[in-house]
């Protein structure tokens, strides 16, 4: 992975329902716009919410022959445990598309989401981020990202 071409995503688990359709159409945009710039290796942390529509949207484009990379970097190998069936099924289904999976603990830690999301900034050049609540482990990845001097792009508005 090299660094200027390499973007990480980091959002929130929960997103406003209305929001959703103009949070995918967004990323859509800032992805196609990172490709057009030589980006290739996209990297997911896999929770629930905006990861899994990042890492969906990076499988789709995979498939309309855009040659880029799904890299998953996994708190720890057990990040499902909680999960419904139907949140494991998607999960499962995500991770048989990626390129590359990293766990970056082998059993969940209290510190194995900073950690992972540590791993991705550390990796990338960019970050594409909804954010919206100021008080959450999305808002600590940003802040990290910006000391790393990463090029954000929060796509909520």
């Amino acid at each position: 992975m090299e660094k200027s071409k390499t973007c990480c995503f980091t959002g929130h688990r929960r997103l406003p329902k209305e929001k959703i359709k103009q949070i995918i159409i967004r990323l859509n945009q800032e992805v196609d716009n990172l490709i057009s710039q030589g980006v290739t290796d996209f990297i997911s942390g896999g929770a629930l919410g905006f990861d899994q529509i990042a890492a969906s949207l990076i499988v789709a484009k995979k498939e309309m022959g855009h040659d880029i990379r799904l890299i998953f970097a996994l708190p720890c190998r057990n990040q499902d445990e909680l999960w419904s069936a139907k949140q494991k099924e998607l999960y499962h289904g995500l991770l048989g598309e990626a390129d590359v999976i990293i766990y970056v603990s082998e059993d969940y830690t209290d510190g194995c989401m900073k950690k992972r999301n540590h791993y991705m900034v550390n990796r990338s050049g960019y970050c594409i981020c909804a954010q919206l609540y100021p008080a959450s482990g999305t808002a600590q990845t940003v802040k990290y990202a910006r000391e790393r001097k990463l090029k954000n792009i929060n796509i909520i508005k």
